[in-house]
């Protein structure tokens, strides 16, 4: 009678534990709720581009400011002053003469189009383009991209994003072999946007 109860007991606390684990599940829709919920997130970022002709890596320095309702701020400091704005109408470049549009069709266009929709959760967006994969929990997950399109599989062979509570890291992976890593660095959370950075975006 004991061995039979203990059995019981065993399978209970088995199937208890597959249903939590079943209900503690990271999954895409958790993961866009989470990246889209802060109103501003900014921080300091480490971009290394490894050329396959190149022995070292080229490596920049900036800071960004990611607005949940009007875009992002992507501004180059080092090894030049650059700066960059991505919202869902386009891409810009700073220049004496104000925002100037950015070629959507470049290469460079699309990569920061891709940063847009990555640090703002847009998980809808992604999926029309690419194949995602996502792993870990809301603290710790990974996710991959793999292109659907021939287009984009003639620009990049895959992508790979990291994170928690923000997007920490993300990894692109070109189709001709070279590799772009960037670091997000001290990522801040807040309500809002400053008054430049409002200037900025709104312009």
């Amino acid at each position: 009678m004991i061995p039979t109860i203990k059995k019981c007991l065993t399978a209970i606390a088995l199937l208890m534990a597959a249903n939590m684990a079943m209900a503690q599940t990271f999954d895409l829709p958790q993961l866009a709720e989470q990246l889209s919920g802060p109103a501003v997130v900014r921080g300091d970022f480490i971009q290394e581009k490894h050329l396959r002709a190149l022995p070292q890596p080229l490596t920049s320095h900036g800071q960004f400011a990611l607005s949940r309702d009007h875009g992002l701020l992507w501004l180059l400091q080092q090894p030049i002053r650059q700066d960059y704005r991505i919202t869902p109408e386009g891409i810009a470049r700073r220049s004496e003469n104000g925002w100037q549009a950015v070629d959507p069709q470049g290469g460079s266009a699309r990569q920061n189009q891709l940063f847009l929709a990555v640090l703002s959760g847009d998980t809808q967006a992604l999926q029309r383009d690419f194949q995602l994969e996502l792993s870990g929990e809301a603290t710790a997950w990974r996710l991959q991209l793999t292109p659907r399109s021939a287009l984009l599989k003639q620009i990049f062979a895959d992508i790979d994003i990291q994170g928690g509570e923000t997007v920490t890291q993300i990894e692109l992976h070109e189709a001709q072999g070279d590799r772009t890593l960037i670091r997000l660095l001290d990522s801040r959370i807040d309500d809002s946007l400053t008054a430049r950075e409002q200037r900025d975006l709104a312009d």
